[in-house]
C-alpha cells in the first residue's frame, strides 16, 4: 500500500484523528445482532473492522478536506513477530476470540445450549421412538388375543355343531330302530293270525306257546281231580285259532273256565276254547286257522294260557295225542 506524504498544514489542514472518530459508526452502517455460534462472531468481527477503517477517515473524508495519513506500522500477523519464524494461521474463530473475548463466550454460550438442543431432540426422538415401540407391541399384544378370541369361538361353534350332528344322528338312529321294532311287531302280530299251516284241513290252535300242563295230570286244582285238557302258555292277546273247519256252537261265561268257545267239527267232536280274554267270533262256521279268540287268564287259573279240551260224545280225550293223529307237530 502506497503512503502518501502528508500535505502542508496550509494546503489542507492538519486533522488528527480523536477518540470520536474511530467509535463505531451508528445509523445506516450498523449490523443488525446475529444469533448462533460462529457465524455471528466472524459477523461481528467483520463490522468491527470495516467500522474501524471508516474511523480511520475513509467514512469521514466527504466531510473533511483530503489529507495524507499516516499509519502506524503494524505487527506483522503472518511472520513470527519479526524474529523470522513464520506462524500458523489463525482461524475465524480464534482471530474472533482475540478481536473480542465477550463474543467468545458467548460463542461458547450459544454452543453449549446447540448442544443441549440437540441432546434434547435426540432425547424426543428417542421417546417417540420407543413410544411407537410399544404401540406397536399393544397392537401385536391385543391382535393377538383377538386371534385367540376368535379361535376359542370357532372352536366352541365348531362343538356346538358336531353336538347337533350327533343328536340328530342319534335321533334319526333311534327313530330307525323305533320303527325296525314296530315293523317286526307287525310282522309277528300277522304270523300269528295268519292260518296256521293246516295238515289235512287241520291247524294248531295257537303260536307261540309253551306246553305246561298235560291231559290227565291229577291234582286238587281240577274239579274232577285231575286235568282234562292240554294247557298252551301263551301271552295274553295271543290269536286263538280253529283247529277245523266248523260251526261255533256256545261263546261266552263258563264259571271256572272263564270264557269259553265251543267249536263242532263235522264229525260232531268238540273243541273248547277256555280262559279266553276276548271272543272274535261267537257264532256261525268258520275255517280251519281263523281267529275266533285271543288267550287270556280268566277263571280259575294261575296265568295266561289256553286250555283246549277235545270231547268225543261227551267224553274228554288227550288233546295232544288227537292233534297229532291229524298230522300236526305239536
Amino acid at each position: 500500500m502506497e503512503i502518501q506524504e502528508p500535505p502542508t498544514a496550509g494546503a489542507w489542514g492538519e486533522w488528527n484523528p480523536t477518540e470520536d472518530s474511530v467509535r463505531p459508526v451508528r445509523g445506516k452502517h450498523r449490523v443488525a445482532k446475529q444469533r448462533g455460534g460462529l457465524a455471528r462472531s466472524s459477523t461481528v468481527l467483520g463490522v468491527g473492522v470495516i467500522a474501524a477503517v471508516g474511523a480511520s477517515g475513509i467514512a469521514t473524508a466527504q466531510d473533511r478536506p483530503q489529507v495524507s495519513i499516516s499509519l502506524p506500522a503494524l505487527p506483522d500477523i503472518m511472520s513470527g513477530g519479526g524474529n523470522g519464524q513464520q506462524e500458523k494461521p489463525s482461524s475465524g474463530a480464534e482471530r474472533a476470540a482475540q478481536a473480542n473475548p465477550v463474543i467468545a463466550q458467548h460463542a461458547d454460550r450459544t454452543a453449549d445450549a446447540g448442544e443441549i438442543l440437540r441432546n434434547r431432540i435426540l432425547q424426543q426422538a428417542e421417546s417417540q421412538h420407543e413410544a411407537a415401540e410399544a404401540e406397536a407391541r399393544a397392537q401385536a399384544e391385543q391382535a393377538a388375543r383377538d386371534a385367540a378370541a376368535q379361535e376359542a369361538k370357532d372352536r366352541l361353534e365348531e362343538a356346538r355343531k358336531a353336538a347337533e350332528e350327533a343328536k340328530a344322528q342319534a335321533e334319526a338312529k333311534a327313530a330307525e330302530e323305533a320303527e325296525t321294532a314296530r315293523k317286526a311287531a307287525e310282522e309277528a302280530k300277522a304270523a300269528q293270525e295268519r292260518p296256521a299251516p293246516a295238515a289235512g284241513g287241520y291247524s294248531l290252535p295257537t303260536s307261540s306257546y309253551t306246553l305246561t300242563s298235560h291231559y290227565g295230570v291229577s291234582g286238587s286244582m281240577w274239579s274232577s281231580g285231575h286235568h282234562t285238557g292240554l294247557d298252551f302258555a301263551a301271552p295274553t292277546g295271543t290269536p286263538v285259532k280253529a283247529v277245523a273247519a266248523g260251526k261255533i256252537t256256545s261263546a261266552g261265561w263258563s264259571g271256572a273256565y272263564g270264557y269259553r268257545i265251543v267249536l263242532q267239527l263235522a264229525d260232531g267232536t268238540e273243541v273248547w276254547y277256555c280262559h279266553l280274554s276276548s271272543m272274535s267270533v261267537t257264532s256261525g262256521s268258520v275255517g280251519a286257522g281263523d281267529t275266533i279268540g285271543r288267550v287270556g287268564a280268566t277263571g280259575n287259573v294261575t296265568g295266561p294260557h289256553l286250555h283246549l279240551e277235545v270231547r268225543k260224545g261227551g267224553s274228554t280225550v288227550d288233546p295232544l295225542a288227537w292233534l297229532e293223529s291229524k298230522g300236526l307237530n305239536v
